[in-house]
């Protein structure tokens, strides 16, 4: 991982505007509210007996952690929060606002900061399915954690 380029990414995302409607951006989607970055994707585990899988799990969660340490030295200690009360009220019929009701389908928890300009930022590992690449986002959202 690149942190620099990652760090880099993460202050664009903090400056920028959202977009009016959802989508595709440079550097993953965005819409009304908020922006996601994909920082790095790995290959996919089709092929895989398990090994590749949890060995790359175990990177990208230590990828998260590396980046969140330095994003610490800017805006403090970071804040664990789980998405999973947010995806079981989604299986129950709610609506979460976006970005975390999506989040919530395949990212487990985030690593959360309020930036000095009142966005939330958030770091998680996602994962929408066990064949599927694992990615690293960064999340830029005017929308609170529900």
């Amino acid at each position: 991982m690149d942190i620099a380029n990652c760090l880099a990414v993460i202050e664009r995302l903090c400056a920028r505007e959202f977009p009016a409607a959802d989508g595709r951006t440079d550097v993953g989607t965005g819409g009304p509210g908020y922006l996601i970055a994909e920082l790095q994707t790995s290959g996919d585990f089709y092929e895989d007996d398990g090994t590749d899988r949890e060995e790359t799990e175990a990177q990208y969660e230590a990828d998260r952690d590396a980046l969140a340490e330095r994003l610490a030295e800017r805006w403090g200690p970071a804040d664990v929060f789980s998405l999973d009360s947010v995806f079981r009220r989604g299986m129950e019929g709610e609506e979460p606002a976006e970005p975390w009701g999506t989040l919530a389908s395949h990212v487990p928890d985030v690593h959360l900061w309020r930036t000095q300009s009142g966005r939330w930022l958030a770091l998680g590992v996602s994962q929408w399915d066990t064949e599927l690449p694992f990615q690293l986002l960064a999340v830029v959202t005017e929308t609170a954690p529900p």
